[in-house]
Protein backbone atom coordinates (compact mmCIF):
# COMPACT_ATOMS: atom_id res chain seq x y z
CA UNK A 1 0.00 0.00 0.00
CA UNK A 2 1.12 3.58 -0.56
CA UNK A 3 3.01 5.32 2.21
CA UNK A 4 1.96 8.32 4.27
CA UNK A 5 4.49 10.41 2.36
CA UNK A 6 2.92 9.37 -0.95
CA UNK A 7 -0.53 10.19 0.40
CA UNK A 8 0.55 13.64 1.54
CA UNK A 9 2.40 14.30 -1.70
CA UNK A 10 -0.57 13.32 -3.81
CA UNK A 11 -2.94 15.38 -1.64
CA UNK A 12 -0.77 18.46 -2.14
CA UNK A 13 -0.49 17.87 -5.87
CA UNK A 14 -4.25 17.39 -6.13
CA UNK A 15 -4.90 20.55 -4.13
CA UNK A 16 -2.75 22.66 -6.42
CA UNK A 17 -4.40 21.27 -9.55
CA UNK A 18 -7.96 21.42 -8.23
CA UNK A 19 -8.01 24.91 -6.71
CA UNK A 20 -6.91 26.50 -9.98
CA UNK A 21 -10.24 27.37 -11.67
CA UNK A 22 -10.94 25.02 -14.55
CA UNK A 23 -14.01 23.70 -16.39
CA UNK A 24 -15.66 22.28 -13.25
CA UNK A 25 -15.21 25.44 -11.17
CA UNK A 26 -16.42 27.76 -13.91
CA UNK A 27 -19.39 25.50 -14.60
CA UNK A 28 -20.37 25.46 -10.93
CA UNK A 29 -20.05 29.24 -10.74
CA UNK A 30 -22.26 29.57 -13.79
CA UNK A 31 -24.87 27.30 -12.19
CA UNK A 32 -24.75 29.30 -8.94
CA UNK A 33 -25.20 32.62 -10.74
CA UNK A 34 -28.05 31.32 -12.84
CA UNK A 35 -29.96 29.10 -10.39
CA UNK A 36 -28.61 29.59 -6.87
CA UNK A 37 -26.74 27.69 -4.18
CA UNK A 38 -28.89 24.54 -4.03
CA UNK A 39 -28.60 23.76 -7.72
CA UNK A 40 -24.90 24.63 -7.69
CA UNK A 41 -24.20 22.28 -4.77
CA UNK A 42 -26.14 19.48 -6.45
CA UNK A 43 -24.02 20.14 -9.53
CA UNK A 44 -20.91 19.84 -7.36
CA UNK A 45 -22.06 16.41 -6.19
CA UNK A 46 -22.71 15.22 -9.73
CA UNK A 47 -19.38 16.58 -10.85
CA UNK A 48 -17.59 14.69 -8.05
CA UNK A 49 -19.21 11.43 -9.12
CA UNK A 50 -18.17 12.09 -12.70
CA UNK A 51 -14.61 12.79 -11.62
CA UNK A 52 -14.46 9.55 -9.66
CA UNK A 53 -15.71 7.62 -12.68
CA UNK A 54 -12.62 8.95 -14.48
CA UNK A 55 -10.48 7.67 -11.60
CA UNK A 56 -12.12 4.25 -11.87
CA UNK A 57 -11.47 4.15 -15.62
CA UNK A 58 -7.84 4.99 -15.00
CA UNK A 59 -7.57 2.33 -12.33
CA UNK A 60 -8.76 -0.40 -14.69
CA UNK A 61 -6.60 0.76 -17.56
CA UNK A 62 -8.92 2.83 -19.73
CA UNK A 63 -7.36 6.08 -18.58
CA UNK A 64 -3.93 4.84 -19.64
CA UNK A 65 -5.28 4.12 -23.12
CA UNK A 66 -6.71 7.60 -23.41
CA UNK A 67 -3.43 9.08 -22.22
CA UNK A 68 -1.54 7.24 -24.97
CA UNK A 69 -4.05 7.89 -27.73
CA UNK A 70 -4.31 11.43 -29.05
CA UNK A 71 -7.49 10.51 -30.93
CA UNK A 72 -9.21 9.19 -27.80
CA UNK A 73 -8.16 12.24 -25.80
CA UNK A 74 -9.42 14.65 -28.46
CA UNK A 75 -12.72 12.79 -28.77
CA UNK A 76 -13.34 12.99 -25.01
CA UNK A 77 -12.32 16.64 -24.87
CA UNK A 78 -14.51 17.71 -27.79
CA UNK A 79 -17.51 15.79 -26.43
CA UNK A 80 -17.25 17.64 -23.13
CA UNK A 81 -16.69 20.98 -24.87
CA UNK A 82 -19.72 20.50 -27.11
CA UNK A 83 -21.90 19.68 -24.12
CA UNK A 84 -20.77 22.76 -22.24
CA UNK A 85 -21.42 25.02 -25.24
CA UNK A 86 -24.89 23.50 -25.70
CA UNK A 87 -25.76 24.10 -22.03
CA UNK A 88 -24.45 27.65 -22.28
CA UNK A 89 -26.55 28.40 -25.34
CA UNK A 90 -29.65 27.02 -23.62
CA UNK A 91 -28.99 29.13 -20.51
CA UNK A 92 -28.45 32.26 -22.60
CA UNK A 93 -31.63 31.71 -24.60
CA UNK A 94 -33.67 31.29 -21.41
CA UNK A 95 -32.08 34.18 -19.54
CA UNK A 96 -35.31 36.21 -19.65
CA UNK A 97 -37.18 33.51 -17.73
CA UNK A 98 -34.97 33.59 -14.64
CA UNK A 99 -37.42 35.79 -12.75
CA UNK A 100 -39.79 32.81 -12.56
CA UNK A 101 -37.01 30.68 -11.09
CA UNK A 102 -36.66 33.14 -8.21
CA UNK A 103 -40.39 33.52 -7.55
CA UNK A 104 -41.49 29.87 -7.88
CA UNK A 105 -40.06 26.60 -6.50
CA UNK A 106 -37.84 24.69 -8.93
CA UNK A 107 -39.53 21.80 -10.79
CA UNK A 108 -39.10 18.31 -9.31
CA UNK A 109 -36.50 17.31 -11.89
CA UNK A 110 -34.24 20.31 -11.34
CA UNK A 111 -32.02 18.51 -8.82
CA UNK A 112 -31.69 15.42 -10.99
CA UNK A 113 -30.95 17.52 -14.05
CA UNK A 114 -28.31 19.53 -12.20
CA UNK A 115 -26.67 16.34 -10.91
CA UNK A 116 -26.71 14.81 -14.39
CA UNK A 117 -25.19 17.90 -15.97
CA UNK A 118 -22.53 18.07 -13.28
CA UNK A 119 -21.73 14.40 -13.84
CA UNK A 120 -21.21 14.89 -17.58
CA UNK A 121 -18.94 17.88 -16.98
CA UNK A 122 -16.94 15.91 -14.40
CA UNK A 123 -16.51 12.78 -16.50
CA UNK A 124 -15.43 14.77 -19.58
CA UNK A 125 -13.17 17.24 -17.77
CA UNK A 126 -9.64 17.08 -19.28
CA UNK A 127 -8.19 18.27 -15.97
CA UNK A 128 -9.60 15.19 -14.22
CA UNK A 129 -8.12 12.96 -16.90
CA UNK A 130 -4.72 14.57 -16.46
CA UNK A 131 -4.90 14.39 -12.65
CA UNK A 132 -5.93 10.74 -12.51
CA UNK A 133 -4.18 9.55 -15.65
CA UNK A 134 -0.82 11.32 -15.36
CA UNK A 135 -0.35 12.51 -11.77
CA UNK A 136 -2.01 9.82 -9.66
CA UNK A 137 0.04 6.84 -10.95
CA UNK A 138 3.24 8.56 -9.81
CA UNK A 139 2.20 8.14 -6.15
CA UNK A 140 1.34 4.44 -6.34
CA UNK A 141 3.70 1.83 -4.88
CA UNK A 142 3.60 -0.82 -7.60
CA UNK A 143 5.85 -3.16 -5.60
CA UNK A 144 3.19 -3.33 -2.87
CA UNK A 145 0.60 -4.80 -5.24
CA UNK A 146 -3.14 -4.03 -5.43
CA UNK A 147 -2.38 -1.10 -7.74
CA UNK A 148 -6.03 -0.56 -8.78
CA UNK A 149 -7.07 -0.43 -5.12
CA UNK A 150 -4.32 2.07 -4.33
CA UNK A 151 -5.42 4.28 -7.23
CA UNK A 152 -9.07 4.14 -6.19
CA UNK A 153 -8.21 5.11 -2.61
CA UNK A 154 -5.96 7.97 -3.69
CA UNK A 155 -8.67 9.09 -6.08
CA UNK A 156 -11.00 9.56 -3.12
CA UNK A 157 -8.54 12.09 -1.70
CA UNK A 158 -8.89 14.20 -4.85
CA UNK A 159 -12.66 13.88 -4.76
CA UNK A 160 -12.78 15.12 -1.15
CA UNK A 161 -10.58 18.10 -1.99
CA UNK A 162 -12.65 18.84 -5.07
CA UNK A 163 -15.91 18.72 -3.12
CA UNK A 164 -14.62 21.25 -0.58
CA UNK A 165 -13.16 23.54 -3.23
CA UNK A 166 -16.14 23.47 -5.61
CA UNK A 167 -18.63 23.85 -2.75
CA UNK A 168 -16.78 26.97 -1.58
CA UNK A 169 -16.97 28.41 -5.10
CA UNK A 170 -20.69 27.57 -5.30
CA UNK A 171 -21.53 29.24 -2.00
CA UNK A 172 -19.51 32.35 -2.82
CA UNK A 173 -21.07 32.69 -6.27
CA UNK A 174 -24.58 32.18 -4.88
CA UNK A 175 -24.05 35.16 -2.59
CA UNK A 176 -23.31 37.30 -5.63
CA UNK A 177 -26.48 35.96 -7.21
CA UNK A 178 -28.50 37.20 -4.22
CA UNK A 179 -27.12 40.69 -4.78
CA UNK A 180 -28.12 40.65 -8.43
CA UNK A 181 -31.56 39.34 -7.57
CA UNK A 182 -32.49 42.50 -5.68
CA UNK A 183 -33.48 44.08 -8.98
CA UNK A 184 -35.74 42.25 -11.46
CA UNK A 185 -33.83 43.90 -14.31
CA UNK A 186 -30.71 41.97 -13.31
CA UNK A 187 -32.25 38.54 -13.92
CA UNK A 188 -31.45 38.59 -17.62
CA UNK A 189 -27.91 39.72 -16.85
CA UNK A 190 -27.45 36.81 -14.45
CA UNK A 191 -28.73 34.24 -16.93
CA UNK A 192 -26.80 35.70 -19.84
CA UNK A 193 -23.57 35.83 -17.84
CA UNK A 194 -23.94 32.23 -16.69
CA UNK A 195 -24.66 31.07 -20.22
CA UNK A 196 -21.77 32.98 -21.73
CA UNK A 197 -19.46 31.66 -19.01
CA UNK A 198 -20.36 28.09 -19.92
CA UNK A 199 -19.88 28.77 -23.62
CA UNK A 200 -16.49 30.27 -22.85
CA UNK A 201 -15.51 27.23 -20.82
CA UNK A 202 -16.58 24.93 -23.64
CA UNK A 203 -14.50 26.84 -26.18
CA UNK A 204 -11.52 26.86 -23.80
CA UNK A 205 -11.74 23.11 -23.30
CA UNK A 206 -11.97 22.55 -27.06
CA UNK A 207 -8.78 24.47 -27.79
CA UNK A 208 -6.80 23.28 -24.77
CA UNK A 209 -3.94 20.94 -25.53
CA UNK A 210 -2.70 17.91 -23.64
CA UNK A 211 -0.31 19.98 -21.53
CA UNK A 212 -3.10 21.90 -19.76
Amino acid sequence: MFSAADLLGYALASFVIIVIPGPSVLFVVGRALAYGRRTALVTVGGNAVGNYVVAVFVAVGIGALVQRSEQAFVALKLAGAAYLVWLGIQAFRRRGKLADAFSTPPPPRTGKRAAREGFVVGVTNPKALILFGAVLPQFVDRSAGDVPVQMLLLGLVSIAIGLMSDSSWAIAASQLRAWFARSPRRFAVVGGAGGLAMIGVGVTVAVTGRST
